[in-house]
């Protein structure tokens, strides 16, 4: 088997495992109604600055971490609408790969791409589809159907805005709900020419008035330490799909044409992109080191809005 092949056979027995929720940038936008989180708490921030957390001190730093001043009116109001009503938050747990800058903007910014691999490798039945510019809706069998957009994205910052309803079999009627994520991210390349990226997510969810209390009772106990579990395990995911560009390009390229429930412009530019990746690492392993994502902006399609 080769190193694709043996990448998605290792992802795909984590999948059978339960963890179907939360892809680095896609389930992880179900408006938070997937994502099993848990209510504010008043406890100090933990120890372990990079483990999961619930405190009030961390939602205050979360907030504060937002670039409000940057989004369009329209946007900061539906933001705004949410942190001033938080039913849940959670900080997920910090987690730092071995990843192309590239890739992983690339990734982060079109999550179709990662969910419609999961269906090719028959481990997910999530459906996520592209429905504008930055706008994308899914839906799962589990009941939860979301739309969702990119409000803020710069090389190191995401800002998501979602609205969503469950109708799991642990609710007697549909809940519906608000979200908004933010993933940080932060580029470090090392001596060895290669990047480590870190990656952090805090999310707020609203859920309307009617099913809030009901909703946090029941649902999010039950799945904050799998939401955290399905993060860390996702972003291992990207980093194992960027080392397979770097040995087997064309295997990317090819797994890259079957991607259906992609617009054709993506699937072609995700191709490009693995592309690149095998060409920086090829350059890079020469008598020189020269990466086009040289620096701690990278390149892919960083740009704000």
């Amino acid at each position: 088997m080769g190193n694709s092949g043996r990448i998605m056979g290792e992802f795909s027995s984590r999948r059978r495992a339960g963890w179907l929720h939360i892809s680095l940038a896609a389930a992880a936008m179900a408006s938070g109604l997937g994502w099993g989180l848990t209510r504010p708490a008043a406890a100090s921030p933990p120890s372990n600055p990079w483990a999961a957390s619930v405190s009030d001190a961390t939602r205050r730093d979360a907030v504060q971490a937002i670039p409000l001043e940057k989004l369009l009116p329209n946007d900061r109001a539906k933001v705004q609408s949410v942190l001033s009503n938080v039913s849940i938050f959670r900080r997920l747990p910090t987690k730092v790969v071995d990843c192309d800058p590239d890739l992983y903007l690339f990734v982060v910014r079109h999550p179709d791409i990662v969910i419609n691999i999961w269906e090719i490798m028959k481990v997910s039945q999530l459906q996520l589809r592209q429905i504008d510019e930055n706008q994308f809706q899914l839906s799962e069998p589990g009941g939860t159907m979301t739309q969702f957009a990119f409000v803020y994205r710069n090389h190191d910052t995401h800002v998501l805005y979602g609205e969503g309803t469950y109708e799991g079999p642990l609710m007697g009627r549909p809940v519906k709900g608000r979200g908004v994520l933010v993933l940080k991210c932060g580029y470090v390349r090392e001596t060895n020419g290669r990047y480590y990226i870190t990656s952090r997510v805090d999310c707020f969810l609203t859920i309307e008035p009617a099913g809030a209390e009901l909703f946090t009772k029941t649902v999010s106990p039950l799945m904050g330490k799998t939401a955290d579990n399905n993060f860390i395990q996702t972003v291992s995911f990207v980093s194992s799909l960027s080392r397979t560009a770097e040995t087997n390009s064309r295997g990317v390229q090819h797994l890259a044409s079957h991607l259906q429930r992609v617009q054709p412009e993506v699937r072609a530019r995700f191709a490009e992109v693995a592309a690149d990746v095998a060409q920086k690492s090829a350059t890079a392993a020469g008598p020189e080191t020269v990466s086009r994502a040289g620096s701690a902006n990278p390149s892919a399609d960083a740009v704000q809005r």
